[in-house]
């Protein structure tokens, strides 16, 4: 009967209900002062009840409060409302909007304000996406390629008109820099482009039969409803490249964007309803459903348990080494951007730097100096490098990070602290002296935080990036045309990206993206990778009027 109703907000509403749950169906003791019944008695049920009505109550008007705070609904930030958004938004999309989940306010990391919420799906609504997306795929699969490719053209477009206004709310929501949140949405853009030009070349081949009268062709078909999970980090860029290639390939998609940047999933459903809206299409072919999290690998067993397909892009603790032939005058500002861009949350982010003995002083010198003119602030702003992390979560993975590395033995050159300001603000940190196999290093850690380590020799560095249990992006800088040859060779890097005197970070749409290992093994974006959203078969057509088996075999 202590009990005091905590400063409640959207995201806490199934905490109040429980609370009042608990409440309503419970007796308790009266409060000090009231001289009724115990805790058995009709008072403590009737005040049971009066707290909950206050309970309930107090909800509501903070309810009311937190709606009027949004920035949504601060004219400094009006241009939300031209991507469609508003106050409150239903996050299940698959040819009307609805949602009969909990409700989420999503929060800047900017400085922790308010900015919109989002209702979430439930089972139901996700089973009833999933319908509406498999009956959208008959007219789909129904279009030839080419007019498939035309309307992920017209959805490039669509993202231009909203490419300022789309980057800011990535930058808003997410956290990174601007010119980081424009760049992630035109790389959708440019994926739709590639798209385009995909839709009138998927090729398969015609092999020679042996057979006197026949052909041997493959067929390349849709699997029919692809389903795409994202991650915070980019919240735009991933979906699009998963959803324009597996659109033009003739299939439907389901997306589950992040639960933490929920109005950038809306915002950018919104976008590509409004072109299947114009083409009379159904909006099923692009469904939405926003719900919690729990992914990685629980999907890859449970697809695998049905045989499913899957294509997972799980992250990676990439290496960049360093020869002493290299330029350092590229190495460092490479460095730079690729460990302390988006704030060490890119899934290509460089976490080890391997500097051979000869350089290491000097560039740690030179990096150290470099850090030091990083401007660090709000994301929205000019001039700015590194905004926050994305969430209280990544603050304390921080803080652990850079304890666990001191405890191993290892020097924080710069950085190492939480900055004293509303969000969620880190100095990007550089630390020395540790083993190249410590535990801490061996960990994939979502915050710029970069380790420094000296070799001997190039084959002892390709050893030590080798040694993780991600393989996701990896780069040599270097002036040796052995070296470069050694490191994309067989007993080189055995990442899926393997980069020449460029960072890990800033891979191009063209290429195929991914990486090996506890990385995934799946391959997005360019390249071949659209054959992992459609189906192979080898047909053998007989065009004479004989039957002649393979082999030579007789059977008479």
């Amino acid at each position: 009967y202590h009990l005091k109703a905590p400063p409640f907000c959207l995201q806490d509403q199934s905490r109040i209900y429980t609370y009042v749950w608990a409440l309503t169906h419970a007796t308790l003791p009266p409060p000090p002062g009231n001289r009724g019944v115990g805790p058995s008695g009709r008072r403590g049920r009737v005040n049971s009840l009066k707290i909950a009505a206050q309970l309930s109550k107090e909800a509501n008007k903070r309810r009311c409060y937190c709606a009027s705070s949004f920035l949504i609904n601060d004219s400094n930030y009006g241009w939300l409302k031209n991507l469609g958004l508003q106050s409150e938004n239903q996050g299940v999309y698959s040819g009307t909007w609805s949602a009969n989940g909990q409700t989420v306010t999503s929060y800047t990391p900017i400085d922790g304000r308010p900015i919109a919420s989002v209702r979430q799906g439930t089972i139901e609504d996700y089973n009833k996406a999933v319908q509406e997306a498999k009956a959208a795929w008959n007219t789909w699969a129904d279009l030839p390629a080419p007019h498939r490719g035309e309307i992920v053209r017209q959805i490039g477009q669509a993202l231009r008109e909203k490419l300022e206004d789309l980057g800011k709310l990535v930058s808003l929501e997410m956290g990174k820099i601007i010119p980081e949140g424009i760049g992630e949405v035109q790389e959708y853009i440019d994926i739709c482009d590639y798209a385009v030009g995909l839709s009138r070349m998927f090729d398969g081949k015609v092999i020679p039969s042996e057979r006197p009268g026949h052909m041997l062709i493959e067929q390349w078909n849709p699997l029919g409803l692809v389903g795409v999970i994202t991650a915070f980090n980019f919240p735009v860029a991933v979906y699009g490249w998963n959803s324009a290639i597996a659109m033009t390939c003739g299939n439907c998609v389901l997306w589950k964007g992040a639960p933490t940047t929920p109005l950038t999933s809306v915002a950018v459903t919104k976008i590509i309803s409004s072109v299947l809206d114009a083409n009379n299409l159904p909006g099923a072919i692009c469904s939405l459903v926003q719900a919690g999290s729990d992914v990685g690998k629980k999907v890859a067993l449970a697809v695998q348990e049905r045989f499913g397909r899957k294509l997972l892009e799980l992250g990676g603790n990439n290496a960049i080494i360093v020869t002493e032939d290299a330029d350092i005058n590229m190495v460092v500002p490479a460095v730079l951007f690729a460990s302390v861009g988006t704030a060490g949350q890119r899934c290509t982010t460089t976490r080890r730097l391997f500097l051979h003995e000869s350089i290491h002083d000097t560039i740690v010198e030179r990096l150290k100096n470099a850090y030091s003119q990083v401007k660090i602030g709000n994301p929205l702003e000019a001039g700015v490098l590194c905004g926050p992390v994305h969430s209280k979560a990544s603050l304390e993975l921080f803080k652990s990070t850079v304890a666990s590395a001191a405890d191993e033995g290892g020097k924080i050159e710069c950085g190492g602290n939480v900055i004293d300001r509303p969000g969620n603000y880190v100095q990007p940190t550089i630390v020395t002296g540790l083993q190249h196999d410590a535990s801490v290093v061996h960990r994939e850690s979502f915050v710029p935080v970069l380790y420094i380590m000296k070799y001997k020799n190039i084959e002892e560095a390709i050893r030590w990036n080798n040694e993780v249990d991600q393989g996701l992006s990896s780069s040599v800088f270097t002036g040796s045309l052995n070296n470069v040859f050694n490191w994309i060779g067989p007993k080189g890097s055995d990442c899926g990206i393997v980069n020449v005197n460029i960072p890990t970070s800033g891979a191009e749409i063209g290429g195929a993206f991914g990486g090996e290992k506890h990385t995934g093994g799946g391959r997005e974006s360019g390249s071949d990778s659209w054959k992992q959203y459609m189906r192979r078969s080898t047909c053998t057509i007989n065009y004479s009027k004989d039957l002649p088996l393979s082999q030579g075999i007789k059977f008479e």
